[in-house]
């Protein structure tokens, strides 16, 4: 009987080490799976999902991600889309932890991006990472610059609205924003 007892409080041990054991490994393998995860699948997974955005420049874009591709992720705020170069990304507040099963982000690259909003030949409020604004209409798009003529926003893209043409950097964009 006393044996019993002994061979007992020993299997209980051994089944505790065991269990402690296991959550260890668990443990390890979930921070191992976290590490794979960058913000291009946090951020593809979280299509949907409502984040505050810091961006460089002292920004702040609010809403929901609509989109995202590679090196960018759009946020739709209040009535306008805004286009976020993930460059500029200084933090985020909102976004889950893990990425929910979900597509990956589109391939196409930030050129595409505003290739796409340069046919579209609306005005966009173009944010820059120091806190600087140019609006106007993005005419041409290159490898890693965009033109933008600048002209108020409630006018048209005319030659006689035209008051500069500017060339920006991708790396100097913080936000594009639609004019509304």
């Amino acid at each position: 009987m006393r044996w019993d007892r002994l061979f007992d409080d020993l299997e209980a041990q051994l089944a505790a080490q065991e269990r402690l054991e296991l959550d260890a490994e668990v443990s390890e393998r979930t921070r191992l799976e976290r590490a794979k995860v960058g913000l291009p699948e946090r951020l593809a997974g979280a299509v949907g999902e409502h984040v505050a955005v810091h961006l460089a420049g002292g920004r702040r874009v609010e809403g929901a991600i609509s989109d995202v591709g590679s090196g960018w992720f759009v946020v739709d705020e209040h009535s306008r889309a805004v286009l976020v170069p993930t460059h500029a990304v200084l933090s985020l507040t909102g976004l889950s932890q893990r990425p929910r099963g979900a597509p990956g982000a589109r391939r196409l690259e930030l050129g595409y991006a505003l290739r796409a909003i340069s046919r579209d030949r609306r005005a966009v409020h173009v944010h820059d990472v120091c806190g600087g604004l140019v609006i106007g209409t993005i005419d041409a798009v290159g490898a890693d610059v965009f033109d933008i003529s600048e002209h108020a926003s409630d006018e048209p893209r005319r030659a006689g609205n035209v008051r500069a043409r500017r060339t920006v950097p991708f790396v100097a964009v913080s936000a594009v924003a639609s004019a509304k």
